[in-house]
């Protein structure tokens, strides 16, 4: 059994989907499981056991005919995304089965018959696995089967001693910054909880894509103190290797919370927006907390320094 799925972004979203090739596997473990992603996330779906081949699919077409036309014939072709360039992967492989996941849009509906969600699975991650479990896949809790590369936690130790981060003590990670900025927490907030961290005795980092650097400059205009920068200092694989280094991660609705839950780490996640029982870190809904910067801390000092 061959089977294509096609997630080709954003970070979190990847995250997100990985469980479907791990309930695959897992109700099929001699299946080949071989994942389409946009290039700037590829980094991502190697760091996962259950998936086998990784395609960075081209984004000029006639490419990635001629790449999808090499990676052979599938019995399935899962497409996780739902979106006209997630489903025009899809079209690039020869398969016998097309299915994708139930939101549609942007005409992908006319490449794959979609696949209802359980009524009781209301996390995103859930209904994806709902689409391994049409196909023959098996899990009742989602897993990951995420796991850093060990040259990239080398890598990220090093880093951190660089910045001044001690590793004896418990640190946690802060991501101030999200893919829209109506997710963002406010920076005064991040201060309140960060500085909190250090005066308590542990680390506060901040983590952040290269083009994030300015958040840095907010959170120190804001009374930032003590607190350490990992910001542009990492690429994807090695965020992940980052994450698992820290004792707890804060953020909003963002790539590395998720990164977080699938990491097994406690994930305190800030929701505006978005509804945290559908996004949320997954198995983490008691840590997705209100806006009151206090209870957040309080609740995170408590579980960090037990």
């Amino acid at each position: 059994m061959r089977i294509f799925i096609s997630r080709m972004s954003a970070l979190g979203d990847v995250i997100c989907t990985l469980p479907t090739a791990c309930a695959l596997k897992r109700g099929m473990p001699d299946c080949e499981i071989v994942w389409g992603v946009d290039r700037r996330f590829a980094g991502i779906p190697p760091l996962c056991s259950s998936i086998d081949q990784v395609w960075t699919v081209p984004k000029k077409l006639s490419e990635a005919r001629e790449e999808g036309r090499k990676l052979g014939h599938f019995d399935i072709s899962l497409d996780m995304q739902g979106l006209l360039k997630s489903a025009i992967a899809t079209r690039c492989v020869s398969a016998d089965r097309r299915l994708g996941c139930h939101w549609q849009r942007e005409g992908a509906g006319l490449f794959s018959q979609k696949v209802l969600p359980d009524p009781t699975s209301l996390h995103i991650i859930d209904q994806n696995v709902d689409v391994a479990r049409a196909v023959g896949g098996e899990g009742d809790r989602a897993e990951f089967n995420l796991k850093p590369a060990e040259k990239d936690v080398e890598a990220v130790r090093s880093r951190l001693v660089d910045v001044g981060v001690d590793l004896n003590k418990p640190m946690v990670l802060f991501n101030g910054g999200a893919g829209w900025v109506t997710k963002r927490w406010a920076p005064e907030n991040f201060v309140y909880t960060a500085n909190a961290v250090t005066e308590a005795g542990g680390c506060a980092v901040f983590l952040g894509a290269p083009n994030e650097t300015v958040i840095w400059d907010e959170l120190v205009e804001a009374g930032l103190s003590r607190a350490h920068s990992m910001i542009g200092k990492t690429n994807i694989p090695e965020l992940v290797a980052l994450v698992d280094q820290c004792t707890a991660h804060v953020a909003g609705d963002t790539g590395s919370t998720h990164i977080a839950a699938a990491l097994d780490k406690p994930a305190f996640g800030v929701y505006m927006l978005t509804r945290p029982e559908r996004t949320g870190p997954y198995g983490q809904r008691h840590r997705c907390l209100t806006l009151d910067k206090k209870e957040l801390t309080e609740q995170l000092l408590s579980e960090v320094f037990a």
